[in-house]
């Protein structure tokens, strides 16, 4: 920057006076009088030729200057370049005026501080160094952890607004939704932000333990507001941010819905694999969250298959491995049901490889599901689409199906479906016989329970027990697992309509011994309570 050209080449006397407030002119100039030999060039002035104006205002008024939120950091920053301090000055410098400023940020209203941290954003180290931007993005943070019902100023951008709650402490759901109404329209006024003063913003609030539910809501509302204006390269490093920080809150208060919105948009911006993963962690954290459209993403450019099943898998691996203790039963379900579903829709894809079908049978633990029904219509898909696998191939992947989960209707039509290996047909069928066997033997050991000696109450259920004996006698013949599959499959169709009869006895069996024991516990406390006569 020329000194005298941009700055409108002053008279050699008010320079002077410029001097007698600047330690920096006074060093390079000294006492010197000869105006040809007073000319500097700065080209790292902050705040520019408009920024000097300001300066020389300053000067030229002996001290006088009006400090707002529009200038302080461009007045303090300068102030520092330019060594205006007391040494120089004595009472009248500026350096000690912006100082004593920054000292009442705490007392501006928010516009006030909004326009200050839009300044920081221009001379973001020097206001990092000076403490302007911590002390505004304190104030701000101090604002938003209110827990007053009145708002602490007037938005800039919803002057109707008549209150805002931030708690950072809910107690309540119907104190969470008013906090969520509250806050939310303070979100257009932060949008302005740059995403480093937002990353320290999100920093701050976290630490305050302000709501994470509101938190979250106002990066993904931050997002889409950048993204309508940004550049690539600027939505990819908000993109980042977002992620970044979203990363830091408690999963449960983040919107699966939102996650994978983001996850759509982000291919095309190269954002970091540190990032990506942090995004695909935050997915897998919440799949019993996600649908069934959430999931059916289509795979990379210059891939064959239809969907990015390695995706799903990676979401698989962290809900595993990320869960915890938070595993619940009921969570592992509903997630295993929701895998059914899509492997259902991608075993239809000609281009899955065996491989990849497989790694998602066996993706979760075979606890988490209570019928495997699901599965084997996804399989019998897969196996009809992919036509041309080897019956190694075959066996491998109905290895992975648990015949015992399989209900028995399954099993009848899996031993009869040509497009499976004749070892599971047998194995399906041996699975159900075996149900059975275990049936009728528990129906027997109850049998039994109720014909021994101890059971005085014999007669009175006597007429029941004849009745489950009759029918009982109809398939307690011992089946030969070694038959061929025919008498097998023969067998069992023969028995399939009888185990609902059977099953319908043994309920009827335990509630009459449950009603013998009552009435035997009975007796005996009666018993004990008459007098003893001989």
């Amino acid at each position: 920057m020329n000194f005298f050209s941009r700055a409108r080449k002053f008279e050699f006397v008010l320079f002077k006076i410029i001097c007698s407030f600047s330690g920096r002119l006074s060093k390079l100039f000294g006492k010197s009088t000869s105006a040809k030999r007073n000319k500097v060039i700065f080209h790292d002035f902050p705040g520019g030729a408009e920024n000097f104006e300001l300066i020389s205002r300053f000067c030229y008024d002996n001290g006088k200057i009006d400090i707002n939120p529009s200038n302080i950091s461009l007045l303090y920053s300068a102030a520092q370049f330019m060594e205006m301090n007391n040494s120089v000055s004595g009472n009248c410098n500026l350096l000690e005026k912006t100082k004593k400023s920054i000292e009442e940020i705490s007392y501006w209203t928010w516009p006030d501080l909004l326009v200050a941290l839009k300044h920081c954003q221009d001379l973001e180290q020097v206001a990092t160094s000076s403490g302007i931007l911590e002390k505004c993005l304190d104030s701000l943070v101090g604002r938003l952890a209110m827990t007053s019902e009145a708002s602490p100023c007037a938005s800039t951008s919803s002057p109707d607004s008549s209150g805002f709650r931030l708690s950072c402490d809910t107690r309540s759901t119907e104190s969470l939704k008013n906090s969520i109404s509250r806050a939310t329209w303070c979100f257009e006024d932060l949008s302005v932000l740059s995403p480093n003063l937002i990353e320290m913003l999100i920093k701050s609030m976290v630490s305050r333990k302000c709501n994470h539910v509101i938190i979250s809501r106002f990066l993904f509302y931050y997002q889409k507001a950048k993204f309508y204006t940004a550049s690539s390269d600027e939505k990819r490093k908000v993109s980042e941010i977002v992620i970044d920080m979203l990363y830091t809150l408690d999963p449960s208060s983040i919107s699966c819905k939102s996650l994978f919105g983001i996850l759509r948009v982000v291919p095309s911006l190269n954002i970091s694999k540190s990032s990506r993963n942090k995004l695909e962690s935050l997915i897998g954290s919440q799949m019993d969250q996600a649908t069934l459209d959430d999931l059916l993403i289509p795979s990379p450019y210059g891939t064959s298959y239809l969907y990015d099943v390695n995706l799903v898998l990676r979401f698989l691996k962290a809900f595993l491995h990320g869960g915890g203790w938070q595993l619940s039963p009921m969570r592992m379900k509903k997630v295993a049901s929701l895998v059914d579903l899509y492997i259902a829709e991608v075993a239809a894809d000609p281009c899955l490889k065996s491989s990849k079908f497989l790694a998602l049978v066996v993706a979760l633990p075979d606890s988490s599901r209570d019928s495997w029904d699901e599965l084997y219509h996804a399989m019998d898909i897969y196996l009809e689409v992919h036509a041309g696998l080897s019956e190694e191939e075959k066996v491998k992947i109905c290895y992975a199906l648990n015949y015992e989960k399989l209900s028995a209707e399954a099993c009848i039509y899996l031993s009869q479906n040509a497009n499976f290996p004749s070892k599971s047909a047998v194995q399906a069928l041996t699975s159900q016989q075996l149900k059975l066997k275990n049936l009728l033997q528990g129906t027997n050991n109850t049998k039994l329970y109720m014909d021994s000696p101890c059971n005085f109450t014999k007669t009175r259920g006597k007429g029941k027990k004849d009745e489950a004996n009759e029918q009982i006698v109809l398939y307690s013949g011992r089946l030969d697992i070694s038959a061929d599959n025919e008498k097998l499959r023969a067998h069992l169709q023969g028995m399939q309509w009888r185990v609902m009869e059977l099953e319908k006895v043994c309920k009827k069996m335990q509630t009459q011994m449950a009603k013998i024991m009552k009435s035997k516990v009975s007796s005996h406390s009666t018993a004990r309570s008459l007098p003893r006569l001989c």
